[in-house]
């Protein structure tokens, strides 16, 4: 081989490792993600022991960061300061239609209320109230952890089948979650809804009963799915793939009976409370999670559905158009 042929060599031998070894060597991809609660969620404890996730720090770095609602998660998403949100059938249209997010694309499941026997959000009232039937909450007063929430929308859908409307036939209060047992105690309202862990107080059977539940009014619902904008998962799609594979492998795993006791202590450390606290998580006295990680679409349909109904927004959207499962069924499929 001649010089001029050898150094023509050696420049396409160096080009072709400046293009590979950064690829080879590159960072894992940061992703940041918004959670509200937990255990609902398990983004804050995506990784209780080592070997679970198989890609976490090789391509992809999560970063779990605490959001007190959606609208903020919303905020974010659209300043670019998240990557992955976590929405509910009520938040995830307003995000399309008053936020003109319509890149935003439902990736994967996260937890549903009222999936078979499976537990339902409860709304309560006491124990000796004079309410036996839901069209005697007419003229009361009702308490819900955010107009417009979810769970604000299943009360609404709920009294809607009695024929209780709002602001025509009830009052609503808003109520922290953890204050909602002593309003209802203290008489400040008539009906508190609780959910877990809430509804797993040892003092709530003793005060208070179920008056309709959630799954009543909605006959299910998509409390919270993983989404996404379009155009992070074409440019970062075979990541993405692999943080949706490390997902269902995690919720697997959570579920699993064989790791019920280390699962609690997860959650135990994380509250710094005793794990016996903790054993109604991921159980059926918890909410459902997928096991493939995919959301049902045809019930968030119906759920986004009844919020156009309830006036919270002017029209409906079709889901499927917002939907790519493709990613978290090639994940799943790589699980052995």
């Amino acid at each position: 081989m001649t010089v001029k042929r050898c150094l023509i060599a050696a420049g396409i031998a160096a080009l072709a490792a400046i293009s590979v070894t950064p690829a080879a060597n590159a960072e894992p991809l940061k992703i940041r993600a918004a959670w509200i609660a937990t255990p609902p969620s398990l983004l804050p404890i995506m990784f209780p022991k080592p070997g679970i996730a198989k890609h976490q720090g090789v391509t992809y770095d999560l970063e779990a960061i605490h959001f007190n609602s959606s609208p903020t998660q919303i905020t974010a998403l659209a300043a670019g300061e998240i990557e992955l949100g976590t929405l509910n059938f009520a938040s995830f249209p307003i995000a399309v239609l008053n936020a003109n997010m319509t890149d935003l694309r439902i990736i994967c499941d996260e937890t549903q209320d009222g999936h078979d026997d499976y537990v339902t959000n409860q709304y309560m009232v006491l124990q000796d109230s004079p309410f036996k039937k839901v069209e005697d909450l007419k003229g009361k007063m009702l308490a819900v952890i955010g107009i417009g929430a979810g769970a604000d929308i299943g009360m609404r859908a709920g009294l809607a089948k009695h024929g209780l409307l709002y602001p025509r036939d009830y009052n609503i209060i808003e109520v922290r979650l953890p204050s909602m047992k002593a309003e209802l105690m203290e008489r400040k309202v008539d009906l508190a809804a609780f959910f877990p862990p809430f509804l797993y107080d040892p003092d709530i059977p003793k005060v208070a009963r179920s008056l309709f539940t959630m799954k009543d009014g909605l006959g299910g619902s998509e409390l919270s799915f993983w989404i996404m904008r379009s155009a992070f998962i074409q440019q970062h799609r075979a990541v993405v793939v692999d943080l949706l594979e490390d997902a269902v492998r995690v919720y697997r795993w959570y579920a699993d009976p064989k790791n019920h006791q280390e699962a609690i202590a997860t959650l135990a450390a994380v509250f710094k409370l005793p794990p016996e606290r903790f054993d109604w998580a991921f159980t059926k006295k918890d909410n459902y999670r997928d096991l493939n990680g995919e959301p049902d679409v045809a019930m968030i349909q119906r759920n986004i559905d009844t919020v156009k109904e309830l006036g919270f927004i002017k029209s409906s959207i079709d889901v499927a158009h917002y939907t790519d499962l493709s990613l978290v069924k090639e994940g799943a499929a790589r699980i052995k």
